[in-house]
């Protein structure tokens, strides 16, 4: 019995977490702050590029899709999703007169163990 019970938990919980909406008004937003750093759940980078160049890497992330937003707006939001569980991190990527500025963050959890900061990294490496 209790094996079916946390059999039903686990399912519940997988669930929710691929299958929660987001909100929009909630998930693309700029984060305030002008320079690179990292911070608990998340990382900003700010650089030099083009919105519509990040656009096309963020795209070819496997397990990517764009929740908001476009290069013509000059923001995006886009939702990257882990292999396993499906837990969606948030990115949102928007265009200061030259500078990129790349916020990722997690919606589930207190940490992502560095997981934004090194896909914000590689996708800025590929511009």
């Amino acid at each position: 019995m209790f094996f079916w019970i946390l059999a039903v938990i686990i399912l519940g919980f997988a669930a929710y977490v691929r299958l929660a909406p987001s909100d929009v008004a909630r998930w693309h937003v700029v984060r305030e702050g002008a320079e690179s750093r990292d911070f608990k759940g998340g990382a900003l980078r700010v650089q030099a590029g083009g919105l519509a160049q990040l656009d096309v890497v963020a795209r070819a992330e496997p397990r990517t899709q764009v929740l908001a937003g476009s290069a013509g707006e000059g923001m995006i939001t886009y939702v990257t999703r882990s292999k396993l569980w499906g837990f969606p991190d948030y990115t949102t990527a928007w265009q200061e007169g030259s500078n990129l500025h790349v916020y990722g963050r997690l919606r589930f959890g207190q940490s992502d163990l560095g997981v934004n900061g090194k896909r914000l990294e590689r996708w800025l490496a590929q511009l």
